[in-house]
C-alpha cells in the first residue's frame, strides 16, 4: 500500500475506535439506567423533534451506507460484507463503516 493509503486507513481506524468508545459509553450509560429496554431506547431516540431528526437522519444514512457497502463489496470482491452490515446494526454504523472502508482501501491497493 502507498503511504497515503496507509495514512487514510489509519485515520479510518482511529475514527472507528473513537466511534466505538463514544457510542458504547452512551449505550452502557443508558442500559445501566432504570428503564433499560430496547423499547425505551428507541422511544428515547424519538423523544422530541431534535432527537427524531437526528435518529431519522442516522437511520437513512445507515441504509445508504449499507446499500453502498454491498454494491462496493460485490464490485471489488470484498468478503464478509454481511459482517460489516450486521455490525452496523449491532454495534454502530460509525464503527463498521470505517472498518469496511479500510477493507475496501486494502482491496483496491491489492493488499
Amino acid at each position: 500500500m502507498s503511504r497515503p493509503t496507509r495514512t487514510l486507513c489509519f485515520l479510518y481506524a482511529i475514527l472507528a475506535v473513537a466511534a466505538l468508545v463514544v457510542t458504547w459509553s452512551w449505550n452502557f450509560a443508558f442500559f445501566a439506567g432504570p428503564d433499560a429496554s430496547l423499547g425505551s431506547f428507541l422511544a428515547g431516540a424519538y423523544a422530541n423533534p431534535a432527537a427524531a431528526s437526528l435518529s431519522s437522519d442516522l437511520l437513512f444514512l445507515t441504509l445508504v451506507a449499507v446499500v453502498w457497502m454491498v454494491v462496493e463489496a460485490r464490485r471489488h470482491g470484498i468478503r464478509f460484507v454481511w459482517l460489516y452490515v450486521a455490525m452496523g446494526f449491532a454495534v454502530a454504523i460509525s464503527v463498521s463503516f470505517p472498518l469496511f472502508l479500510i477493507a475496501r482501501e486494502r482491496r483496491l491497493a491489492g493488499a
